[in-house]
Protein backbone atom coordinates (compact mmCIF):
# COMPACT_ATOMS: atom_id res chain seq x y z
CA UNK A 1 0.00 0.00 0.00
CA UNK A 2 1.32 3.34 -0.84
CA UNK A 3 1.47 5.94 1.70
CA UNK A 4 -1.28 8.56 1.53
CA UNK A 5 1.51 11.26 1.60
CA UNK A 6 3.36 9.70 -1.45
CA UNK A 7 -0.23 9.49 -3.29
CA UNK A 8 -0.83 13.24 -2.54
CA UNK A 9 2.69 14.13 -4.03
CA UNK A 10 2.13 12.01 -6.60
CA UNK A 11 -1.18 13.57 -8.33
CA UNK A 12 -0.24 17.02 -7.21
CA UNK A 13 2.76 16.03 -10.37
CA UNK A 14 0.61 14.26 -12.59
CA UNK A 15 -1.85 17.60 -12.30
CA UNK A 16 1.30 20.08 -12.32
CA UNK A 17 2.62 17.72 -15.91
CA UNK A 18 -0.75 17.97 -17.40
CA UNK A 19 -1.75 21.67 -16.73
CA UNK A 20 1.55 22.48 -18.22
CA UNK A 21 1.41 20.00 -20.78
CA UNK A 22 -1.88 21.42 -22.11
CA UNK A 23 -0.61 25.27 -21.87
CA UNK A 24 1.71 24.42 -24.16
CA UNK A 25 0.26 22.22 -26.57
CA UNK A 26 -3.06 24.11 -27.54
CA UNK A 27 -3.30 24.46 -31.09
CA UNK A 28 -0.23 21.94 -31.82
CA UNK A 29 -1.74 18.61 -31.14
CA UNK A 30 -1.48 17.48 -34.47
CA UNK A 31 1.90 18.67 -35.18
CA UNK A 32 3.26 17.37 -31.71
CA UNK A 33 1.55 13.58 -32.97
CA UNK A 34 3.00 14.04 -36.06
CA UNK A 35 6.74 14.21 -34.64
CA UNK A 36 6.17 11.34 -32.22
CA UNK A 37 5.13 9.39 -35.27
CA UNK A 38 8.24 10.06 -36.78
CA UNK A 39 10.62 9.33 -33.61
CA UNK A 40 13.17 6.65 -33.19
CA UNK A 41 11.78 5.00 -30.41
CA UNK A 42 15.37 2.92 -30.19
CA UNK A 43 16.28 6.53 -28.43
CA UNK A 44 13.35 6.55 -25.43
CA UNK A 45 14.58 2.99 -24.79
CA UNK A 46 18.35 3.60 -24.52
CA UNK A 47 17.54 7.09 -22.46
CA UNK A 48 15.41 4.42 -20.02
CA UNK A 49 18.55 1.90 -19.52
CA UNK A 50 20.97 5.06 -19.24
CA UNK A 51 18.85 6.46 -16.59
CA UNK A 52 19.16 2.92 -14.80
CA UNK A 53 22.73 2.92 -15.13
CA UNK A 54 22.42 6.46 -13.35
CA UNK A 55 20.93 4.41 -10.14
CA UNK A 56 23.27 2.14 -10.31
CA UNK A 57 26.09 4.47 -10.33
CA UNK A 58 24.61 6.66 -7.73
CA UNK A 59 24.03 3.26 -5.52
CA UNK A 60 27.51 2.93 -5.30
CA UNK A 61 27.48 6.54 -3.51
CA UNK A 62 25.02 5.35 -1.21
CA UNK A 63 27.18 2.42 -0.39
CA UNK A 64 30.18 4.42 -0.15
CA UNK A 65 28.28 6.82 2.49
CA UNK A 66 26.62 4.22 4.00
CA UNK A 67 30.33 3.23 4.79
CA UNK A 68 31.43 6.41 6.24
CA UNK A 69 28.44 6.84 8.85
CA UNK A 70 29.65 3.20 9.81
CA UNK A 71 26.04 1.92 8.67
CA UNK A 72 26.60 -1.82 8.34
CA UNK A 73 23.22 -3.33 6.53
CA UNK A 74 22.76 -6.35 4.09
CA UNK A 75 23.84 -5.20 0.15
CA UNK A 76 20.19 -6.92 -0.77
CA UNK A 77 17.96 -4.37 1.38
CA UNK A 78 20.54 -1.73 1.24
CA UNK A 79 19.31 -1.11 -2.69
CA UNK A 80 15.79 -2.01 -1.66
CA UNK A 81 15.78 1.23 0.47
CA UNK A 82 17.94 3.21 -2.09
CA UNK A 83 15.63 2.16 -5.04
CA UNK A 84 12.00 2.82 -2.56
CA UNK A 85 13.58 6.49 -2.27
CA UNK A 86 13.22 7.27 -5.86
CA UNK A 87 9.48 7.30 -5.51
CA UNK A 88 9.90 10.38 -3.79
CA UNK A 89 11.81 12.10 -6.60
CA UNK A 90 8.66 14.33 -6.79
CA UNK A 91 9.08 16.07 -3.68
CA UNK A 92 10.58 19.49 -3.67
CA UNK A 93 14.70 19.33 -3.81
CA UNK A 94 13.75 15.32 -4.07
CA UNK A 95 13.62 16.19 0.29
CA UNK A 96 11.18 13.34 0.45
CA UNK A 97 13.67 10.46 0.21
CA UNK A 98 14.49 11.14 3.35
CA UNK A 99 12.16 8.56 3.22
CA UNK A 100 15.40 6.14 3.11
CA UNK A 101 15.91 7.13 6.86
CA UNK A 102 12.63 5.91 7.60
CA UNK A 103 12.83 2.91 5.66
CA UNK A 104 16.14 2.04 7.39
CA UNK A 105 15.04 2.66 10.71
CA UNK A 106 11.88 0.39 10.11
CA UNK A 107 14.53 -2.70 8.96
CA UNK A 108 17.12 -2.41 10.77
CA UNK A 109 16.71 -0.62 13.92
CA UNK A 110 19.21 2.60 12.57
CA UNK A 111 18.68 6.42 13.88
CA UNK A 112 17.68 8.57 11.47
CA UNK A 113 19.98 10.97 12.70
CA UNK A 114 22.73 8.91 11.48
CA UNK A 115 21.68 8.99 7.72
CA UNK A 116 19.45 11.65 6.84
CA UNK A 117 22.74 13.47 6.38
CA UNK A 118 23.44 11.19 3.97
CA UNK A 119 20.60 12.33 1.92
CA UNK A 120 21.35 15.74 1.89
CA UNK A 121 24.77 14.90 1.33
CA UNK A 122 23.22 13.24 -1.86
CA UNK A 123 21.23 16.05 -2.94
CA UNK A 124 24.44 18.71 -2.19
CA UNK A 125 26.80 15.96 -4.85
CA UNK A 126 23.95 15.94 -7.05
CA UNK A 127 23.73 19.71 -7.30
CA UNK A 128 27.63 20.15 -7.61
CA UNK A 129 28.00 17.47 -10.05
CA UNK A 130 24.76 18.88 -12.21
CA UNK A 131 26.90 22.11 -12.28
CA UNK A 132 30.08 20.94 -13.37
CA UNK A 133 28.22 19.60 -16.08
CA UNK A 134 26.67 22.70 -16.71
CA UNK A 135 29.61 24.46 -16.83
CA UNK A 136 31.06 22.45 -19.26
CA UNK A 137 28.57 22.64 -21.57
CA UNK A 138 29.15 26.61 -20.95
CA UNK A 139 32.75 26.40 -21.59
CA UNK A 140 32.04 24.46 -25.44
CA UNK A 141 28.90 26.77 -26.26
CA UNK A 142 28.77 30.00 -24.05
CA UNK A 143 24.66 29.21 -23.45
CA UNK A 144 22.90 30.29 -20.49
CA UNK A 145 26.25 31.40 -18.51
CA UNK A 146 23.96 33.84 -16.40
CA UNK A 147 21.41 30.76 -15.06
CA UNK A 148 24.78 28.56 -14.40
CA UNK A 149 26.73 31.77 -12.92
CA UNK A 150 23.62 32.09 -10.42
CA UNK A 151 22.89 28.80 -9.52
CA UNK A 152 26.62 28.48 -8.89
CA UNK A 153 26.37 31.57 -6.56
CA UNK A 154 23.83 29.50 -4.33
CA UNK A 155 25.18 26.36 -4.24
CA UNK A 156 28.83 27.99 -2.85
CA UNK A 157 26.49 29.85 -0.51
CA UNK A 158 24.93 26.27 1.09
CA UNK A 159 28.59 24.86 0.98
CA UNK A 160 29.82 28.13 2.87
CA UNK A 161 26.94 27.35 5.38
CA UNK A 162 28.03 23.17 5.43
CA UNK A 163 31.80 24.77 6.15
CA UNK A 164 31.32 26.97 8.49
CA UNK A 165 29.64 25.73 12.05
CA UNK A 166 29.43 28.93 14.23
CA UNK A 167 26.41 30.93 11.72
CA UNK A 168 24.93 27.05 10.57
CA UNK A 169 24.31 26.36 14.06
CA UNK A 170 23.09 29.96 15.28
CA UNK A 171 20.59 29.11 12.37
CA UNK A 172 19.49 25.96 13.67
CA UNK A 173 19.20 27.58 17.34
CA UNK A 174 17.10 30.80 15.49
CA UNK A 175 14.84 28.13 13.84
CA UNK A 176 13.85 26.16 16.71
CA UNK A 177 13.81 28.84 19.32
CA UNK A 178 9.92 28.09 19.03
CA UNK A 179 8.52 26.60 21.89
CA UNK A 180 6.71 24.38 18.77
CA UNK A 181 10.15 23.48 17.12
CA UNK A 182 12.21 23.19 20.25
CA UNK A 183 12.10 19.60 20.06
CA UNK A 184 14.28 19.19 16.74
CA UNK A 185 16.66 21.19 17.63
CA UNK A 186 19.00 18.34 19.21
CA UNK A 187 18.31 16.67 16.25
CA UNK A 188 18.66 18.98 13.77
CA UNK A 189 22.50 19.65 15.34
CA UNK A 190 22.98 15.82 14.94
CA UNK A 191 22.06 16.15 11.28
CA UNK A 192 24.45 19.02 10.77
CA UNK A 193 26.87 17.63 12.38
CA UNK A 194 27.04 14.29 10.60
CA UNK A 195 26.07 16.63 6.89
CA UNK A 196 29.52 18.57 7.43
CA UNK A 197 31.29 14.99 8.31
CA UNK A 198 30.00 13.95 4.61
CA UNK A 199 31.33 17.27 3.07
CA UNK A 200 34.27 17.51 3.97
CA UNK A 201 36.81 18.65 1.18
CA UNK A 202 38.24 14.91 0.34
CA UNK A 203 34.80 12.76 0.93
CA UNK A 204 32.68 15.93 -1.05
CA UNK A 205 35.30 15.07 -4.02
CA UNK A 206 34.95 11.41 -4.49
CA UNK A 207 31.37 11.85 -3.77
CA UNK A 208 31.23 14.51 -6.66
CA UNK A 209 33.29 12.74 -9.08
CA UNK A 210 30.85 9.79 -8.84
CA UNK A 211 27.74 11.58 -8.99
CA UNK A 212 28.89 13.02 -12.49
CA UNK A 213 28.83 10.13 -15.04
CA UNK A 214 25.92 9.45 -13.14
CA UNK A 215 24.38 12.75 -14.51
CA UNK A 216 26.46 12.43 -17.86
CA UNK A 217 24.55 9.40 -18.65
CA UNK A 218 20.82 11.31 -18.51
CA UNK A 219 22.51 14.03 -20.50
CA UNK A 220 23.51 11.69 -22.82
CA UNK A 221 19.82 9.94 -23.04
CA UNK A 222 18.36 13.57 -23.58
CA UNK A 223 20.75 13.92 -26.51
CA UNK A 224 19.85 10.64 -27.54
CA UNK A 225 15.93 11.65 -27.64
CA UNK A 226 16.59 15.05 -29.12
CA UNK A 227 18.17 13.34 -32.13
CA UNK A 228 15.99 10.90 -32.58
CA UNK A 229 13.57 13.17 -34.30
CA UNK A 230 14.35 13.48 -38.78
CA UNK A 231 16.54 16.42 -38.85
CA UNK A 232 17.45 17.63 -35.85
CA UNK A 233 20.86 17.65 -34.55
CA UNK A 234 21.71 18.53 -30.92
CA UNK A 235 25.75 18.33 -29.97
CA UNK A 236 26.28 16.71 -26.71
CA UNK A 237 27.85 19.53 -25.55
CA UNK A 238 24.54 21.34 -26.04
CA UNK A 239 22.52 18.77 -24.55
CA UNK A 240 24.43 18.84 -21.42
CA UNK A 241 24.13 22.55 -20.62
CA UNK A 242 20.28 22.11 -20.95
CA UNK A 243 19.83 19.25 -18.83
CA UNK A 244 22.25 20.02 -16.50
CA UNK A 245 21.10 24.03 -16.15
CA UNK A 246 17.64 22.94 -16.21
CA UNK A 247 17.59 20.52 -13.45
CA UNK A 248 19.33 22.61 -11.45
CA UNK A 249 16.49 25.54 -11.71
CA UNK A 250 13.74 22.99 -11.00
CA UNK A 251 16.03 21.97 -8.07
CA UNK A 252 16.18 24.83 -6.57
CA UNK A 253 12.63 26.11 -7.47
CA UNK A 254 11.98 24.03 -4.35
CA UNK A 255 8.55 22.49 -6.50
CA UNK A 256 7.76 19.30 -6.67
CA UNK A 257 10.39 17.22 -8.32
CA UNK A 258 11.20 20.73 -10.61
CA UNK A 259 7.52 20.25 -11.77
CA UNK A 260 6.64 22.90 -14.60
CA UNK A 261 10.43 24.59 -14.24
CA UNK A 262 12.30 21.98 -15.34
CA UNK A 263 9.88 21.47 -18.78
CA UNK A 264 8.97 24.54 -19.24
CA UNK A 265 13.02 26.00 -19.21
CA UNK A 266 14.17 22.90 -21.14
CA UNK A 267 11.64 23.60 -23.90
CA UNK A 268 12.57 26.99 -24.36
CA UNK A 269 16.07 26.88 -24.64
CA UNK A 270 15.73 23.92 -26.76
CA UNK A 271 14.39 26.62 -29.21
CA UNK A 272 16.05 29.22 -28.53
CA UNK A 273 19.37 27.02 -29.00
CA UNK A 274 21.76 27.04 -31.68
CA UNK A 275 19.99 23.89 -32.62
CA UNK A 276 16.82 25.77 -33.60
CA UNK A 277 14.07 22.92 -32.90
CA UNK A 278 10.71 24.12 -33.65
CA UNK A 279 8.32 23.99 -30.87
CA UNK A 280 6.14 21.14 -30.88
CA UNK A 281 10.01 18.60 -31.47
CA UNK A 282 11.29 20.52 -28.46
CA UNK A 283 8.19 20.04 -26.10
CA UNK A 284 8.25 16.25 -27.50
CA UNK A 285 12.08 15.53 -26.37
CA UNK A 286 11.18 17.72 -23.19
CA UNK A 287 8.12 15.23 -22.21
CA UNK A 288 10.18 12.07 -23.39
CA UNK A 289 13.44 13.36 -21.65
CA UNK A 290 11.00 13.80 -18.29
CA UNK A 291 9.49 10.32 -18.73
CA UNK A 292 12.78 8.42 -19.64
CA UNK A 293 14.17 9.96 -16.09
CA UNK A 294 12.00 12.03 -13.44
CA UNK A 295 8.92 9.67 -14.26
CA UNK A 296 11.02 5.88 -14.35
CA UNK A 297 12.56 6.57 -11.57
CA UNK A 298 8.96 7.28 -9.90
CA UNK A 299 7.60 4.02 -10.89
CA UNK A 300 10.56 2.22 -10.51
CA UNK A 301 10.47 3.49 -6.82
CA UNK A 302 6.81 2.54 -6.03
CA UNK A 303 7.50 -0.70 -6.78
CA UNK A 304 10.50 -1.11 -4.89
CA UNK A 305 8.65 1.05 -2.09
CA UNK A 306 5.72 -2.03 -1.68
CA UNK A 307 8.23 -4.60 -1.37
CA UNK A 308 9.94 -2.66 1.56
CA UNK A 309 6.76 -1.98 3.26
CA UNK A 310 5.60 -5.65 2.93
CA UNK A 311 9.02 -6.46 4.48
CA UNK A 312 8.29 -3.70 7.75
CA UNK A 313 4.96 -5.40 7.93
CA UNK A 314 5.76 -8.76 8.04
CA UNK A 315 8.64 -7.48 10.57
CA UNK A 316 6.65 -6.18 12.54
CA UNK A 317 3.66 -9.25 12.73
CA UNK A 318 6.96 -11.34 13.71
CA UNK A 319 8.03 -9.34 16.36
CA UNK A 320 4.73 -8.70 17.91
CA UNK A 321 4.08 -12.69 18.30
CA UNK A 322 7.43 -12.80 19.88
Amino acid sequence: MIPKRVRRWIWVAIVVVIAVAAIVMVGDVRELGDRLGSFGWWAFFAALGLSLTNYVIRFLRWQLYLKWQSVSVPVGSSALVFGAGLSLSITPAKLGELVKSYLLRELHDIPPTQTAPIVVAERVTDLIALLSLAIIGVAVFGVQTTLVLAAGSIIFLGLVLLAWPRPTNALIDLVTRPALTRKFREPLHKVYDGLASLCRPARLGIATAIAMPSWACECVGFALICNAFPGTQVDLGLAMVIYAATSIAGALSFLPGGLGVTEGAMTILLVQSAARIDQATALDATLLTRLATLWFAVLLGLVLLAIARGRIARRTERANEA
